[in-house]
């Protein structure tokens, strides 16, 4: 990974740990601010594996493709856009389930 994206990605990851650590302190909030952590986590991970805009390209074909890859980090990368999407989509958001899932993408991320 060369100096520029290992920037960017470690910038998201610092945003997002922000991000955790508001929630904590702001439940009100939490749903809208845990989001936005898994975001900055998901971007992390794309710059630390290249250009984000191709790795997004490549998420969306194989989520369109039939059978399902067996690429384990293909497969997990799929997931985290998964979570994304239906955590935006939720209209009422229970904050104890999203910081779950939250914090145990941000362990994943101490492994990376």
């Amino acid at each position: 990974m060369d100096e520029y994206r290992k920037g960017w990605a470690l910038r998201y990851l610092r945003e997002a740990k922000a991000e955790l650590e508001a929630a904590r302190k702001i439940p009100y909030m939490a749903p809208g601010l845990v989001v936005e952590a898994i975001r900055k986590a998901r971007n992390a991970i794309y710059y630390s594996l290249g250009e984000p805009a191709f790795i997004e390209i490549l998420i969306r074909e194989e989520v369109t493709k039939n059978p399902a890859t067996n690429d384990s980090v293909l497969r997990f990368l799929i997931e985290i856009e998964t979570i994304v999407q239906q955590l935006s989509q939720l209209e009422e958001v229970n904050g104890d389930a999203m910081m779950k899932q939250a914090d145990s993408i941000e362990k994943f991320e101490s492994f990376s």
